[in-house]
């Protein structure tokens, strides 16, 4: 594959060398295979291919597992960004109301929709799946970081660890001179409605399938833009997601 490669695992499996077929059903088997089982409630073969993609096995001497020429975190934190644009006079903020329950006189030349396309038409072509997240916080005391990492990835039997990772949040800030450290661990679960938030869309070709039909009932609404990993059924990360709003800003608002 050459110095510097990003191959798929699946590719690799398939390969024509014994050689990197053994050491990739290794690889599968000791990094891939658990953790994507317990992330999805599936295993890898019953997922698009697009799954184990977003992790491919990089051919280098870089252990860094993001390499982008740019990184960063706001100083601050993500929230004071949205505290600052909600600040905004021209914008008035309401939590806990359902899209659905508000009042009809309320007239809006656009919106932009970030929920469940599924449930913005009322299921009408069935519900979509989604994977979603239950967090479990531990706190300990000590005085040095309890992990090797700032995040743990577990790809290991549920059995043994039922958790799919781990964050401590102290390496995340850089914080010194502890007195406690506290992890949250990260146990994926099926998504309830009422019951549990949707995280990820499931991704699989009969899912799409699905997704097509309220794609193409959303086409023909001009009034409402859809938009996020909900909105989408679509995997984003957080620099996609930044580049999701950007595009659709562009495109559909400034345009």
């Amino acid at each position: 594959y050459g110095l510097e490669a990003k191959v798929p695992i699946l590719k690799m499996r398939t390969s024509k060398s014994p050689e990197i077929r053994k050491i990739s059903d290794f690889i599968y088997q000791n990094l891939f295979f658990h953790y994507t089982s317990k992330q999805w409630g599936m295993p890898p073969e019953d997922l698009d291919p697009s799954v184990s993609s977003r992790v491919p096995v990089l051919l280098s001497r870089d252990d860094r597992y993001f390499q982008d020429t740019f990184q960063f975190m706001p100083t601050e934190g993500y929230t004071p960004i949205f505290a600052k644009l909600l600040a905004d006079p021209l914008i008035e903020v309401r939590t806990g109301v359902r899209f659905k329950d508000l009042d009809g006189a309320e007239a809006f030349d656009r919106v932009i929709f970030t929920g469940p396309i599924d449930e913005f038409f009322d299921y009408a072509h069935g519900a979509l799946p989604y994977r979603s997240i239950r967090f479990e916080h531990r706190t300990t005391r000590t005085t040095t970081p309890v992990q090797c990492a700032t995040v743990e990835n577990f790809p290991t039997p549920a059995s043994q660890h039922p958790y799919t990772r781990s964050t401590e949040f102290a390496s995340l800030t850089g914080q010194t001179g502890l007195e406690y450290s506290t992890q949250a661990f990260e146990y994926s679960e099926a998504y309830q409605p009422g019951v549990n938030e949707p995280y990820y869309p499931v991704p699989r070709e009969d899912n799409q399938a699905i997704y097509r039909k309220y794609q193409a009932e959303a086409a023909k609404l001009d009034s409402v833009i859809f938009a996020g990993r909900l909105a989408d059924y679509n995997y984003y990360n957080m620099d996609q997601a930044v580049a999701r709003a950007l595009s659709c800003f562009e495109k559909e608002i400034a345009a």
